[in-house]
């Protein structure tokens, strides 16, 4: 990094900033002009299960979204760096669907609804088969649909739907718009891009009365400019008041499009997987699949793209579960755990274990898990009355169920005749090198690269949207812009699929999907 010109640049306001709601962790990260990250700041939060709801406190966002900055302000100053008074851009994103329902003043009608949630089964039912289309339970449509269905008091108030991005980024600049792949996971988009699907909408209307154009927020394609920050925006994000309003904001995204963006997925046969809390792959399509697959979310990318989306509800939670209790038996030793060396000793581990886990079979599910038809949650570990508890199988056994469910929607894709050339990792999980990215690369069969921005992710995708929403080149498409500024630019590391892997994760994925009649009862 040039101090002095990068200096210059924040001095003069042609960096990007990106900030994204995660689902334990609010982060921002600051770019330079040439979408070089400068500094990061997070804040941890966590959703609650109140009343049988997956939701998060909306003030705990607002005020999270302050601390985030505070502490990318602090990481600024400790390399030396000034502040920013001014940005060529912002980009905000956060997890996809869910349900922000508001009355005419803006009030929360409900506690806000989260992704996380598996409550609406009948209403995603049936609009799947009045539309011909899957609508997964954790989209917007399917959340408003079975609040219509359960005669909610609330509808006779409804004014406005919308997503934790679009609920954000109003509030930032006083507009109320969303970006494509985020109005995708509401409702499907028209063929045209224009914005949500005006026959759907219309069939919706006739089921329940509602007009989804009047409720849901306008849709933007990415390189559109979404608003401004206003005053009371600015000081949201920095309560300190160093950050000036009137900055350019472009659309808001979900998460899934910041991470197709992150990793430069936007192309047809290019696909990504991000891997935290939760894990999905997305794979940018050809041609729609050739049948509805009620595993299958059909969303786009933020440019408007049809993309093959398998979306499984829990990935590391049951991973950062057990890695807290080992963290606990040093503790009780009077050892005090690094715990980022800790993850890293325990990935390796797993590295050295049969490849079928020798007989131990784990099952992550913090929540229900629709792409293997589980309607809630209960974590357990299983194993043969022979199989030895060692820690290597151990290990790879959590590793394997951190992906096994997504394994097995990609397996419902490529049976339809999906073709993918290459995936790419993001996120946490692929910090440690030679490990989930080489298991995951054996159980698809498929490449697997990670960019050094891999553990960066969503927050870097929202700031590249935000440079995309700035070029000079008004007529670079987003495909070529990514490969220009994001693939050129970073560096790769690709895991090739290992035959004695593959043979070993099919033999547990055999056992570990002949066993799920002991989920469902439990």
């Amino acid at each position: 990094m040039d101090t002095e010109k990068t200096m210059a640049e924040v001095l003069s306001g042609k960096c990007f900033l990106g900030i994204e709601f995660g689902s334990t962790r609010i982060k921002a990260v600051l770019t330079a002009e040439d979408l070089e990250p400068l500094a990061q700041g997070s804040f941890s939060w966590q959703d609650s299960l109140k009343d049988g709801v997956w939701t998060y406190d909306l003030k705990d966002a607002a005020a999270g979204l302050s601390e985030c900055y505070l502490d990318l302000k602090k990481d600024l100053r400790g390399r030396g760096l000034p502040v920013p008074e001014k940005l060529a851009g912002i980009g905000v994103s956060a997890m996809m669907h869910g349900y922000i329902a508001r009355d005419k003043e803006g009030k929360l009608l409900v506690p806000f609804r989260t992704w996380r949630n598996t409550i609406t089964g009948e209403a995603a039912e049936k609009l799947t088969e009045l539309f011909g289309f899957n609508i997964p339970q954790r989209w917007s449509i399917a959340h408003l649909c079975q609040a219509v269905l359960n005669k909610e008091e609330h509808i006779e108030r409804l004014d406005s739907v919308t997503t934790l991005a679009s609920y954000i980024h109003e509030l930032l600049t006083g507009r109320k718009v969303i970006g494509a792949d985020d109005a995708s996971g509401m409702i499907p988009l028209a063929a045209d891009r224009s914005g949500y699907d005006p026959v759907m909408a219309e069939k919706f209307e006739k089921l329940t009365g509602l007009d989804i154009f009047r409720l849901f927020p306008k849709v933007l394609p990415a390189g559109e400019e979404a608003g401004r920050l206003t005053e009371a925006g600015a000081l949201m994000i920095d309560p300190e008041g160093d950050l000036k309003a009137g900055i350019p904001l472009c659309p808001p995204e979900g998460d899934a499009g910041t991470g197709m963006v992150a990793t430069a997925s936007v192309r047809p046969r290019t696909g990504n997987v991000s891997a935290g809390t939760s894990i999905f792959s997305m794979i940018v399509l050809e041609e729609l699949p050739k049948k509805v697959h009620p595993e299958i979310d059909i969303v786009t990318t933020p440019s408007g793209e049809p993309v093959a989306m398998v979306h499984c509800n829990t990935c590391s939670s049951d991973i950062n579960a057990w890695v807290g209790l080992f963290s606990q038996v040093l503790k009780a030793a009077g050892k005090e755990p690094d715990m980022g060396a800790l993850y890293e000793t325990l990935f390796k581990k797993a590295m050295e274990a049969k490849d079928d886990c020798g007989g131990i079979i784990n099952y992550n599910f913090f929540s229900g898990e629709p792409v293997l038809s589980l309607g809630s949650g209960f974590p357990a570990v299983t194993r043969e009355p022979d199989a030895p508890l060692d820690l290597p199988e151990f290990m790879r056994a959590l590793l394997y169920s951190s992906f096994a469910a997504l394994c097995y929607g990609n397996r419902i894709l490529e049976k339809d005749g999906v073709q993918v050339d290459k995936l790419t990792g993001h996120g946490g999980m692929f910090k440690t090198p030679g490990t989930v990215q080489k298991l995951m690369a054996s159980a698809l069969g498929t490449p697997v690269a990670v960019m050094k921005t891999a553990g960066e992710g969503g927050p870097w995708g929202s700031a590249i949207l935000a440079a995309y929403m700035a070029r000079k080149d008004r007529a670079q498409s987003l495909e070529d812009f990514t490969d220009e500024h994001v693939l050129a630019a970073s560096e790769v590391v690709t895991e090739q699929p290992d035959g004695k892997i593959a043979a070993g994760f099919d033999k547990y994925m055999e056992s570990y999907l002949s066993k799920l009649d002991i989920m469902r009862r439990a």
